[in-house]
Formats: C-alpha cells, structure tokens, sequence
C-alpha cells in the first residue's frame, strides 16, 4: 500500500517520474493503458490552452473575474482519471482539468466565468456539483453525497478538492471529521499550490505537511509529488479503490504550484519572488508528462504542435460562441428559486420590468 510506504509523519513524498519525464522507480508506475494516457496528456494540454486564453478574454475586458489553473494540471487529471462515470466529482473554483476530462463541454466552462448561470448547467451524465468559491464548503457537500451512496448501497466514490488554504477552515476539519467517523467513500485532493491567495504554505500551519493533518482523524493519507501526473493518479487510484470496497476516506497532498495569479484581480508579484516562480516553472507538469510519452514513442513533438493549434482554434470558436450566446433573460433572475414564483417575487420581477422599461439598468 503505497500509504504505508509513504508515510507523511516521515515527510515522504510519492515521486514517479523526475522533472525530465524520467521514471524513478519502475516498481511504482501505475497501470494505465496507452491510449487512456494520452487522453490524460491531451486533456491536460487543453487545460492549459484554454486556460490561457480565457486569461487573454479576461484581460481584454470579455471575461468576467478568473482563476488561472496553470502549474496545476497534473494535479486536477492525475486525480480525476483514477474515477469512474459513475463516481462523483465535489470541485472547488480551481479544477478546468478535471472538469473536462469529467466531461463539463468547455462552452460551459466558460459560459460560467463570462458570467452566464448556464455554465452551471452539466449534461445529465456528468455527475459534478456546480463550482463552489466559498472556501472549503463543498467538503461538506461531499461528504453528504459519500454517506448518502452508503445508505443507498451504491458503489460510488466521491471525489473531492480544496486548496492549501482551505485546511485552515473549520470545515474542512468537521468535513473529515465526519467523512472518517461514519467511514464514507470519499478521497479529498489538497491542492497545495503553495498560496492561499498571498498567504504562503508555511504560515497556514505548523505541520510539516498537509497530508499528516489524516492521522487526527484516523483515516490513510499522502503526500504526493502534484506534478508528477502518474503519481497522482496511483495514489489517487489507490484511494478510490479502497473507498470502493468499504476502506473509507483518504487525504491526499498534491504538492503542485499556482504559476499565475490567485485570479486576475490578484498580483502575485506583491507577496513572491520571480525566482521561485522560475524554479517551479523547470517542474512544469506539463513539459514532465510529454517527454515521458515521447520517450515511450506514444507522442512527439510534430503531434504536439498540430494538437496545440486545434485546440487553440476550439478555445477561440467556443469563446466566440459565448460571446454571441446573449443575454439571459430578466425572468431567469427571479424564477428559480421556487417551483412557482411566490406573490413577493412576481411583485418585483413586474416592478423591475417596469424600470427597465423606463431605461434603468
């Protein structure tokens, strides 16, 4: 079990392959299908393409406030790849990887940062909560759905994600707290990309890592290298297959770094040095994960170039769809709280009709 091996009171750290893409230890490379790995590769590269671009639409006034995922795809599709259709996914605000490879169409990724509440409208066979950005909250959620798959007898996993700064929330401790008591399938990924917007890892808590704060509560925890895409997936697998069979939550550390801003309204160079960003930048998961295929002769450099552009073309039609999606209607303001709209709201929707008749905005 790779959670007695990598034991997180021991501050050890579960590495597969090197910045390079070279694997450090053939005994533990997970198994993944070849094409099921270059569908990892391809959802992570799209990550990133879209990503910056939707970077790009925000600076350019087109976009609404965003919160950039770049550094950490291996951490996102590492985990998300270890589930099953039928498993469900509890995100936070910072998860476009795991998000699409799940199956949430872009057009809807970006429908919900332009602002639009289509873009919390998943297909029916995407089982995903909406995007949460109150700080640890979902935990909960998560937790509620794990129990409810135990009282229903279902075999399903729920997949979980919190930041770094989100373990100093109180519920994310009463989240774990219930999730071991009443032995729940849940595995909870910490997305430790080193800053809770300007406050740094080290300040959040004195325990040495993230991943031992499992031992209070009694249940397997990792620390795992959340740049290593293989790494992530074995612990991450693990876990899910534990949960699977009755073994209950786990907590897993990806160790992983934000490159760009906490969102666009932030300025990271305010509370960190270029250097350490440079430094982070040699480890890019992305870089990591293509010389490995590469070197497996499963990708190369031309197939990258030509994958980059279509997905450069996806991302600027799909915005460009967006864009043109127009405006949602008034009544939509008002109508989805209840089944039926109750007489106080009836009175505003026809009072603000009025205003806006009138030229209000």
């Amino acid at each position: 079990m790779l959670t007695d091996k990598y034991n997180p009171l021991e501050n050890t750290m579960l590495c597969i392959l090197d910045k390079d893409g070279k694997i450090i230890d053939e005994e533990l490379l997970p198994k993944i299908e070849d094409k099921k790995m270059l569908e990892i590769y391809k959802v992570m590269l799209l990550t990133r393409i879209a990503d910056t671009k939707a970077l790009q639409y925000q600076r350019q006034g087109r976009m609404l406030t965003y919160a950039p995922n770049k550094g950490q795809e291996a951490a996102q599709l590492g985990s998300v790849a270890a589930v099953e259709e039928r498993d469900w996914l509890v995100p936070a605000f910072r998860e476009m990887g795991a998000w699409l490879y799940k199956g949430v169409p872009l057009e809807q990724i970006y429908l919900y940062w332009y602002g639009n509440e289509m873009g919390s409208k998943f297909p029916e066979n995407v089982k995903m909560l909406p995007i949460s950005v109150p700080i640890a909250s979902q935990l909960s959620h998560g937790v509620g759905i794990a129990m409810a798959s135990n009282i229903k007898g279902e075999e399903e996993v729920t997949l979980a994600y919190v930041g770094d700064g989100g373990t100093s929330q109180g519920e994310f401790h009463e989240a774990m707290n219930f999730a071991a008591v009443y032995n729940v399938p849940l595995v909870v990924v910490i997305q430790n990309n080193q800053y809770a917007i300007s406050v740094p890892r080290e300040i959040q808590t004195k325990s040495r890592t993230l991943a031992e704060k499992a031992v209070a509560y009694g249940i397997p925890g990792i620390q795992v290298d959340g740049n290593d895409v293989l790494a992530v997936y074995a612990a991450v697998k693990e876990a899910v297959d534990r949960a699977r069979g009755g073994g209950g939550p786990t907590l897993i550390e990806a160790v992983t770094y934000r490159l760009g801003p906490h969102t666009t309204s932030d300025d990271p160079t305010i509370y960190r040095e270029d250097k350490e960003v440079e430094e982070w930048t040699q480890k890019d998961p992305l870089i990591r994960f293509k010389k490995y295929l590469i070197d497996k002769k499963l990708w190369s450099e031309e197939k990258d170039i030509k994958q980059r552009e279509e997905f450069e073309n996806l991302a600027n039609e799909t915005f460009k769809k967006v864009e043109t999606s127009g405006e949602v209607p008034l009544e939509d303001i008002f109508k989805y709280h209840y089944e039926e709209m109750p007489k106080n709201l009836i009175e505003q929707y026809e009072e603000y009709k009025e205003y806006m008749k009138k030229g209000g905005i």
